[in-house]
């Protein structure tokens, strides 16, 4: 690289240059994968003869190629690459995850991705069971990708036992896995913000989950004019099914079924609890006051003294206090897919209906038993990340996701590299994102700038640093000026 040998000549280049718009470029897209574009098709691959003989049996089998050791860059179906730009969308959404349940006075834990399968299969015929990822493990064992966060937090509760003091609040933030058709907001893979309460009886928990939710959302822009929630309680079908003297062990079966409750068609939902044995009369019951839209019309039909009625009115009356009650509804037909659920249940809704449910949960005061252990109260719900961002889109309220960087240093000749090392270390010390930068032309260096969103160039020249000086321009105003290289913050 040329030396400059002057500073005027350096300050005559740096006046004359024409000022780059650094206008931010928003580069937040969404989290689906992006597909790479090329006029030929072998470039979209990888040639490499060498790396093919290491490919294990199974890698072979996933790679789309013919033996030639060509193999396909795009991940497997329903799952996501994170590119820099998807990721600062992504650890910001963590951030507001992380931040709400800061504000709630939670604890965060987390749990292994690969578990037992046995912590996942359950007899209740639940969608989710057909949707594992599992295998055996090169010992033997059964094992399965996590579907879901609570059956993990639920063994992570019984292993500690009495060593924690109860209530427990704790948060989590994972990767979720189930083989499903994918729809929009809904892939293979997906991370799931989970907040859960073990130790609360009463409605309350469920009144602080509620809360947190909607935090979540009114920091993100969201306003209830967007997203509802609606809210019932198991209790309720429960209630219904005593009416008609349903045997309990018939209880989950139910439940799963009407959770399909706009997926199919009344008659085939008709059809399926039927199927389990009920009367037409009972049917018809179940299906009548789950259409239920009306607290005071559940309370006409079952009574004041049903305790589902007396655990929503109280829910809706916290509500009120904390000052969301226009952001919940009571919904009968609410009563989610998961067997475990034993009370209150709730979903958040976009009001539009372009997307499927944004996040879901209730309580489930019985889980522990199903795993050998002494039960305790418990409520928590999952948020996905990918509806969430896709409501962001139609809303047009993803932030300027913009890379930030505070300063470059860019020395002018390859003897002062050493020098630019120091200034670029001292910087990074007191805290500001620094990018050195050599072997570069003056032009270049402009354009990186613009790219990244610099807000200052430091340049080190020959004859400022002969006087222990460096030159400064900032970005947006086109100031430039000497600074001793010592002073620079």
């Amino acid at each position: 690289m040329a030396a400059w040998s002057s500073s005027p000549s350096l300050r005559h280049l740096l006046l004359l240059r024409p000022r780059l718009p650094l206008s931010p470029t928003c580069l937040a897209g969404s989290f689906s994968r992006r597909h790479v574009h090329s006029h030929s098709h072998s470039r979209r691959r990888l040639f490499s003869s060498a790396s093919s003989s290491t490919l294990t049996h199974g890698d072979a089998a996933s790679a789309h190629g013919d033996g030639d050791g060509v193999v396909d860059v795009n991940p497997p179906r329903g799952t996501r690459d994170f590119p820099p730009e998807e990721m600062r969308l992504r650890t910001w959404l963590f951030d507001q995850f992380r931040e709400v349940s800061r504000l709630m006075a939670f604890e965060e834990v987390d749990f292994p991705v690969l578990e037992s399968e046995a912590l996942f299969i359950r007899k209740a015929g639940e969608e989710i069971t057909q949707q594992l990822y599992n295998f055996e493990d090169k010992g033997g064992r059964r094992v399965v990708l996590r579907p879901e966060i609570t059956p993990s937090l639920a063994r992570l509760v019984i292993k500690q036992g009495k060593s924690v003091s109860l209530p427990l609040k704790w948060f989590t933030i994972g990767q979720c896995w189930r083989y499903e058709r994918m729809t929009r907001g809904r892939r293979r893979e997906h991370y799931q913000w989970n907040m859960d309460i073990f130790g609360v009886p009463k409605v309350r928990a469920e009144a602080e989950l509620l809360q947190a939710i909607v935090l979540l959302f009114q920091r993100l822009g969201i306003t209830s004019s967007d997203v509802g929630i609606r809210v019932s309680s198991r209790k309720v079908l429960q209630a219904v099914l005593n009416v008609y003297s349903i045997p309990e062990h018939l209880f989950t079966e139910v439940c799963v079924i009407v959770d399909k409750l706009g997926k199919l068609t009344r008659e085939e939902i008709e059809k399926e609890l039927m199927s389990t044995g009920l009367s037409s009369e009972a049917v018809q019951g179940i299906i009548e006051v789950l259409s239920l839209k009306s607290l005071s019309k559940l309370e006409e039909v079952l009574g004041s003294g049903v305790e589902a009625v007396a655990d929503l009115k109280k829910l809706f009356s916290f509500a009120e206090q904390y000052g969301y009650a226009d952001w919940i509804c009571f919904d009968a037909s609410v009563v989610r897919g998961l067997a475990y659920y034993t009370g209150i249940v709730f979903e958040a809704f976009d009001i539009e209906g372009k997307l499927r449910a944004i996040c879901g949960g209730g309580r489930y005061d019985r889980l522990l038993s199903t795993f050998g252990s002494k039960d305790i109260p418990a409520c928590g719900f999952g948020f996905g990340d990918a509806v969430i961002v896709e409501l962001l889109k139609e809303k047009g309220l993803l932030p300027d996701m913009s890379r930030q960087i505070d300063d470059i240093v860019f020395p002018l000749d390859e003897e002062l590299e050493g020098p630019a090392s120091s200034i670029a270390s001292s910087l990074r010390k007191k805290g500001r994102a620094v990018d050195l930068v050599e072997d570069k032309r003056l032009k270049w260096v402009f354009k990186h700038a613009e790219r990244i969103n610099a807000s200052r160039l430091i340049l080190v020249g020959n004859s400022e640093w002969e006087r222990g000086m460096v030159r400064v321009k900032i970005l947006s105003t086109r100031e430039e000026f000497e600074i001793k290289a010592g002073e620079l913050e």
